[in-house]
């Protein structure tokens, strides 16, 4: 992670973006009022579907019940991504 302040930040925005783009990097920039974290738009979407699913007491159920069979060495029934997928 890159921390700048909002000079250097400004003085460098289109390396920076190009560089969070490129290799997914993330800039904290840094004021007197607080700070940003610049981060990548697919990173930041994967993070929000990541909130969301933890945030569904059924998805995080599910989720944990699959780490609990497979750490026992049991594959959790389901579906393929085939099967899940199949009307697209």
């Amino acid at each position: 992670m890159n921390t700048l302040s909002l000079r250097e930040a400004t003085y460098n925005l289109p390396n920076i973006i190009e560089n969070t783009i490129k290799n997914s990097d993330e800039t904290l920039i840094v004021t007197d009022y607080g700070a940003v974290m610049m981060i990548d738009k697919e990173y930041w979407e994967e993070i929000q579907e990541t909130l969301t699913l933890l945030s569904d007491k059924k998805s995080l159920a599910a989720l944990l019940e699959g780490h609990q069979l497979r750490d026992k060495g049991i594959t959790p029934p389901g579906k393929t991504i085939d099967e899940v997928f199949n009307d697209l």
